[in-house]
């Protein structure tokens, strides 16, 4: 074999190799998943309130300035926290007063056993 074969068959080698190489390093440093929503995500909070104002709000017609603002204000108190009235809440705790009776009843029979 010729000196110019050899060179070039070793010139081919190291090209393959470093192409290797490139590739598991790429490899080794392929950014790993964050935590959270991703960014591109169709189900984040802003997506959810602009398809909660097309759904509420009506299609281009002449609609008069209360409905729309209705709308609005109606979509804005739709997304945030939800307030227990004191009627719900007082009607909650009732509910678990009579479940702990129920259970004090059968902690008494267990006992009595």
């Amino acid at each position: 074999m010729e000196v110019s074969n050899i060179l070039a068959v070793i010139d081919a080698e190291i090209a393959k190799l470093q192409q290797a190489r490139a590739l598991l390093a790429g490899a080794a440093t392929a950014p790993k998943n964050g935590r959270g929503r991703p960014k591109g995500s169709k189900n984040n909070v802003a997506s959810a309130i602009a398809n909660t104002l097309k759904a509420v709000t009506p299609a281009k017609t002449a609609a008069p300035a209360k409905t729309v603002k209705a709308a609005k204000v109606a979509a804005k108190t739709a997304g945030g926290k939800r307030q227990l009235s004191p009627e719900g809440r007082k009607a909650i705790a009732d509910a678990m007063k009579r479940r702990w009776a129920e259970r004090r009843k059968q902690a008494v029979k267990q006992a009595a056993k």
